[in-house]
C-alpha cells in the first residue's frame, strides 16, 4: 500500500536541490520542476509546514487545500474562494477571514 503525501512547493525544491547534488544530473521533467519551485515558492520548508499545521485547525480543512494555500499565499477572500471552488461546501467568512490572518503572518 502506498501513502500518499501532499508536499509543498518549498518542499519540492529542496528535495529537487538535494538530488541535484547527489547525481551527476536531473531529468528533463525534474529540472522544470525545480525551476517552477525555485520561481513561484516564497517561503522556506519549515514555513511551509508550520503554515499548512496551522490552517489544518480551520474547520473543514483538508491537507490538500492546507498546502494548495501554502504555495500560493492569497491575500484576497476571492483567491481562497477558488482554492475551495472544487468542494462540496464553502468556507464561512469567519474561516475565510482566519485563513487570511495567518497567511499574513507568513508574508
Amino acid at each position: 500500500m502506498v501513502e500518499e503525501k501532499h508536499v509543498s512547493l518549498a518542499e519540492i525544491r529542496d528535495l529537487l536541490e538535494k538530488e541535484k547534488a547527489a547525481r551527476p544530473a536531473l531529468s528533463m521533467e525534474q529540472q522544470y520542476a525545480l525551476q517552477h519551485a525555485t520561481l513561484f515558492t516564497r517561503v522556506t520548508p519549515d514555513q511551509a509546514e508550520k503554515l499548512v499545521k496551522e490552517l489544518m485547525g480551520v474547520p473543514m480543512m483538508s491537507e490538500f487545500n492546507a498546502v494548495k494555500i501554502a504555495d500560493l499565499l492569497p491575500t484576497h477572500a476571492d483567491d481562497v474562494r477558488a482554492i475551495f471552488a472544487k468542494e462540496r461546501f464553502a468556507l464561512s467568512k469567519e474561516d475565510m477571514d482566519r485563513v487570511l490572518e495567518i497567511v499574513r503572518q507568513y508574508l
